[in-house]
């Protein structure tokens, strides 16, 4: 009889299992070097820097802004009030002038505009650098916390409603995005928790998946952090490093990567429990339900870093990102994470894989498990009860 098991899955797993400490650890430092780019992450809105500069839109404003690099990235200041005192706006704008000619985070001209009701004022400031980077970010810093305070402490007939821009709304976005990001990763590990907690009536299965995924989605974006906010790969993949990595991009990448990983990582994990309830030792199981699965498993996530891996190809530096990190992303699940790390972590576990506390055994089983027989316990020699036939003997 011929093995359906894949040769190359057996090849590698027969390895892992023998020696799951090593390979876990292996697998593991692989993941800690790939994800250590994530700890100075910049997050910043591509912007225009994001768009090819082969379009004749963006040729045209390259040449604009050579010409006027001043009034490349404006903080703009806005005064509101029912009877704004203009010649106030004015001696504030003047004194604005004066220090954008005396510092380096600011730049000139430094212009006013009034709306025709003379209700709003907005003075713009040129900021230094390129909108997105660190020079750009201190400088709106230094305008929001000093220098409108000390220049409009008081506008007669109004007030200072806040300091926007393209700089300003790229800050606010990313300190948004950190201050409820979390809300984000605590409602999907509660609910992916609560979920495996039933299905598999665990407590060890769920947390284990949730520190799988977290260290699956941390190494993609390191490695797209070193690819993109580094600058490194350029000519291979045809992009001009922005400095950042798009702000909406790490929550995405969380958000779809878990999603897509907690798919097979149950497909996998069902396979195991199947063969758990029959009675066989955890090594056996695990062996049996990542090999049986491997090959499905394994093109499914081809598929799927091929399709990503398309993204990689368009023009638009957005788009490259989210190319390379979800196919990264899954290229890593499926092999390091559910090939290496996920068996060997089982294997040394053992029975505490199935661990539930005695004050949640009134958790049902799900439906795929409620005819399963009872568990067999390694190391143990007991034999199923034999129930008596229930027919009458025959004379």
């Amino acid at each position: 009889m011929v093995s359906s098991e894949p040769r190359a899955w057996s090849w590698v797993l027969d390895r892992v299992l023998k020696r799951p400490i090593v390979s876990m650890l292996a697998a593991g430092a692989v993941l800690v070097a790939l994800a250590i780019p994530v700890f100075h992450i910049h997050t910043a809105d591509t912007g225009v820097d994001g768009l090819p500069r082969s379009l004749e839109v963006m040729q045209t404003y390259d040449r604009m802004q050579a010409a006027f690099p001043g009034e490349q990235f404006t903080a703009d200041i806005v005064v509101e009030g029912q009877s704004l005192d203009q010649s106030q706006i004015q001696a504030a704008a003047a004194e604005m002038r004066q220090i954008a000619r005396d510092s380096d985070q600011f730049q000139e001209p430094v212009t006013v505009d009034v709306s025709p009701d003379k209700h709003v004022a907005v003075i713009e400031v040129p900021l230094a650098g390129t909108g997105t980077d660190e020079a750009s970010t201190d400088a709106l810093a230094t305008l929001r916390e000093d220098t409108v305070p000390q220049l409009f402490p008081n506008v007669s007939g109004g007030e200072v409603v806040g300091v926007s821009g393209f700089t300003a709304g790229s800050v606010d976005f990313n300190d948004l995005m950190a201050a409820r990001v979390w809300w984000v990763f605590g409602f999907v590990f509660l609910m992916a928790f609560l979920l495996l907690l039933v299905t598999f009536r665990s407590i060890v299965i769920p947390i284990k998946a949730i520190v799988l995924n977290i260290l699956s989605v941390s190494a993609a974006m390191g490695i797209v952090t070193y690819v993109f906010q580094d600058g490194h790969f350029e000519d291979l993949l045809s992009f001009d490093s922005t400095g950042g990595v798009a702000a909406w991009f790490p929550i995405m990448l969380f958000v779809i990567l878990f999603g897509l990983s907690m798919d097979y990582h149950v497909f996998i994990l069902s396979r195991i429990k199947e063969a758990v309830d029959r009675g066989e030792p955890t090594n056996s199981a695990v062996s049996h339900g990542i090999k049986s699965t491997a090959s499905v498993v394994t093109a499914a996530a081809m598929v799927m870093v091929g399709v990503f891996g398309i993204f990689a190809t368009l023009q638009f530096i957005d788009m490259k990102q989210f190319g390379v990190g979800l196919a990264t992303a899954v290229l890593i699940d499926a092999t390091l994470v559910r090939g290496v790390i996920l068996p060997a972590t089982m294997t040394l576990l053992g029975k505490w894989n199935w661990y539930l506390p005695s004050w949640l055994e009134w958790i049902p089983k799900g439906p795929a498990l409620e005819g399963s027989p009872e568990p067999h316990r390694e190391g143990s020699s007991e034999h199923p009860a034999v129930r008596p036939d229930p027919r009458p003997a025959e004379a």
